[in-house]
């Protein structure tokens, strides 16, 4: 085999469509254009993204990007050197901080940050919890425990509500 013999497959290679040469190729008068219209005039194509008047898609979506995640979990957040307002021995839990007015809610979990130091030793029932802040609550002598989060339920619809019992 000899590269001046290798030949592609018939039917591989194609000539090139060469239009408005007369109507004996097949492709004269009007050229593989149509009939009249825009397209058929030279220059007549519309813009990418034309959808004949109405408001294109693309002006229809918002104009900043990102989104907002639908299944994010907002945490409250508390540090270790907030905690110094309860007594020695004292469990820490959600009530008990919205009690000291540490967070404003009681019904977001909350979550203890690592920032400052502790001196009292304290059992913390919380959400969730950072590792340095475990390990200051460890090194004061005072324990920690989680608790789940509580699963929101959906919200019911016409669709998903239990049909009466007649």
């Amino acid at each position: 085999m000899k590269l001046l013999t290798l030949k592609s497959k018939s039917g591989a290679r194609h000539r090139r469509k060469r239009v408005g040469r007369g109507n004996g190729s097949g492709m004269g008068t009007f050229s593989c254009r149509g009939m009249n219209g825009q397209n058929a005039r030279s220059g007549g194509n519309r813009r990418p993204g034309f959808e004949g008047g109405q408001t294109p898609f693309i002006s229809r979506m918002p104009k900043l990007k990102g989104f907002r995640n639908p299944s994010r979990v907002p945490f409250q957040a508390v540090n270790v050197k907030d905690l110094e307002v309860f007594d020695n021995g004292a469990t820490v839990d959600v009530l008990t901080l919205v009690e000291k007015g540490l967070v404003a809610k009681k019904n977001l979990p909350v979550k203890i940050l690592g920032d400052g130091d502790l001196s009292k030793k304290l059992t913390i029932k919380v959400n969730s919890i950072s590792k340095s802040a475990e390990d200051k609550i460890k090194k004061a002598g005072g324990t920690c425990e989680l608790i789940p989060k509580k699963p929101q339920e959906p919200k019911k619809t016409k669709k998903t509500a239990e049909p009466e019992a007649k």
